[in-house]
C-alpha cells in the first residue's frame, strides 16, 4: 500500500525539493495535500502534475481562481483547513511554510500524520508547547529537517542533555562575511539575495546575510533539544559542509558533514536514514574534496553581525522570541522593498526590546495560538508604527 503523503508550502523551495524526492519513488508515495499561499502559476502547474486528492490555498482571491479554473477538476480545492474532514490521516506531512502562518496549519496536521517533518522554524520558535502537545496527544513524530537540527537530532542519538558541554550551530556567514561595518550601509535587497551556499527563499536568504537566520535556529534548538542557553553558541563556518558540532563532557566531539543540499536531511528524514543518496541527489564537484580542509571555523565578528548581542536577551522572558521574530518578519519584508536600511534591521529589532510595553508582552505565557497571535501582532503593529 503506497504510503500517504502532505506538503504544507508546496510551492517553495522546500515543498519542491519534497516532490522531487517522492517522483523519484512513485510506487511507495500517493500526493494527499499540497498547499500554497498564492503562487497561481505553480499551484496550476501543480494540481496538474502531481493531482493531488486537495490542493488548500490560502490566499481567498487566488483560491477563488483556482476554485474557477480547476472546477471540474478531480481534486479538491479548499482554502482552510481547520477539521476538515476531507483529509485522510498522513504517514508523512512536511510543515515548510514559511514564517508564523505556518503554525496553525501544523498543529491542524499533526493531529492527522503519523510523522511530522517540519522545516517552519517559526512554529516551534512560537508555538512549541502546543505542536509538543498536540504531537504527545496523537502519537505524532515530530523530526526537524532544517540541515542543523537534523544534525543535532542525529548526533545526540544514545546521549542525554546531560552528557553535552557544548553545541555549536554553524553559519556559513552569508554574502557579507568579510564586510566591514562601513561596507554594509548601503547594502541592497539583490546584494543580499546573492547566498553563497544555499538557494533559499527571499525571506530566509535576508535573515542568513544579517545570521539573524542563526539566532532563530538557535533558539529552535533550544526548544527541540531542552538546551540551555549556556550550552548553545554559534561559529561561522563558510564552507557550509559541517552543520552541528558537540563537545561532550567525556572529552570527545561529534560533527556531521554533508553537502549543501537540503535534500540530503529531507530523504534521510522521509526514508528513516534507509536509503542510498545517490538515488536522489548528484553529489557536486568540488575543487577540493578533501574533508580535512574544509574544517574551518571562527567566531562571530560582533561588527560584521551586530544582531548576535540579542543571542543572551532571547531568553529573558518566555515571549522574547515570538516578538523577535515577528519584528524581524517585518523589517524583512521593508528591506525588499527598498524602504528600510539593511543595518536598520538589526537596530530595530534591539530597540523593540526598549519600548514601554514590550515587559508586559514579553513575560506572557501563550497557551493557544490565538494568545500567540496577540503577541505577535503587538510586535508587528508596534514596530510598523515605529518605520
Amino acid at each position: 500500500m503506497q504510503k500517504l503523503i502532505s506538503i504544507l508550502g508546496s510551492t517553495g523551495s522546500v515543498g519542491i525539493s519534497t516532490i522531487k524526492i517522492i517522483e523519484k519513488k512513485k510506487n511507495i508515495f500517493k500526493i494527499n495535500l499540497l498547499s500554497s499561499n498564492r503562487n497561481y502559476h505553480k499551484i496550476c502547474y501543480q494540481i496538474k502534475k502531481y493531482k493531488p486528492k486537495i490542493f488548500l490555498v490560502f490566499d481567498y482571491k487566488v483560491f477563488k481562481k483556482i476554485k474557477k479554473k480547476f472546477k471540474n477538476n478531480k481534486v479538491k480545492i479548499i482554502n482552510k483547513l481547520g477539521e476538515n474532514k476531507l483529509i485522510k490521516k498522513n504517514d508523512i506531512t512536511i510543515s515548510a511554510i514559511p514564517g508564523i502562518a505556518g503554525l496553525e496549519p501544523t498543529i491542524n496536521l499533526i493531529k492527522k500524520s503519523k510523522k511530522i517533518l517540519i522545516a517552519n522554524k517559526e512554529s516551534i520558535i512560537c508555538g512549541w508547547e502546543l505542536i509538543k502537545r498536540n504531537a504527545k496527544k496523537n502519537s505524532t513524530k515530530i523530526i526537524p529537517i532544517d540541515s542543523e537540527h537534523y544534525s543535532i537530532m542525529k548526533l545526540l542519538e544514545n546521549h542525554k542533555i546531560n552528557d553535552i558541554e557544548k553545541i555549536f550551530l554553524t553559519a556559513s556567514g552569508g554574502p557579507f562575511l568579510n564586510y566591514k561595518l562601513s561596507e554594509l550601509k548601503n547594502i541592497t535587497p539583490s546584494a543580499a539575495l546573492k547566498h553563497p551556499k544555499w538557494k533559499m527563499g527571499k525571506k530566509i536568504s535576508i535573515d542568513s546575510a544579517t545570521l539573524m537566520n542563526k539566532i532563530l535556529e538557535l533558539i529552535e534548538a533550544q526548544k527541540l533539544f531542552s538546551i540551555p542557553n549556556s550550552k548553545i553558541d554559534i561559529l561561522i563556518h563558510p564552507n557550509s559542509l559541517v552543520h552541528a558540532i558537540i563537545n561532550f563532557k567525556n572529552g570527545l566531539t561529534k560533527l556531521l558533514y554533508h553537502e549543501t543540499s537540503m535534500i540530503i536531511p529531507l530523504a534521510n528524514a522521509i526514508f528513516d536514514g534507509k536509503i542510498n543518496i545517490k538515488d536522489f541527489y548528484k553529489k557536486t564537484k568540488q575543487k577540493n574534496n578533501k574533508i580535512l580542509d574544509n574544517l574551518y571555523f571562527e567566531k562571530v565578528n560582533k561588527k560584521t553581525f551586530p544582531i548576535i548581542k540579542i543571542k543572551d536577551e532571547i531568553n529573558k522572558f518566555p515571549s522574547t522570541p515570538i516578538i523577535v521574530n515577528a519584528v524581524n518578519e517585518v523589517l524583512v519584508g521593508e528591506f525588499l522593498k527598498k524602504k528600510l536600511p539593511y543595518l536598520s534591521i538589526y537596530k530595530h529589532i534591539l530597540g523593540i526590546m526598549k519600548d514601554r510595553n514590550f515587559k508586559k508582552y514579553a513575560i506572557k505565557n501563550p497557551k493557544s495560538i490565538k494568545q500567540i497571535l496577540e503577541i505577535d501582532n503587538w510586535a508587528k503593529s508596534t514596530i510598523k508604527k515605529k518605520l
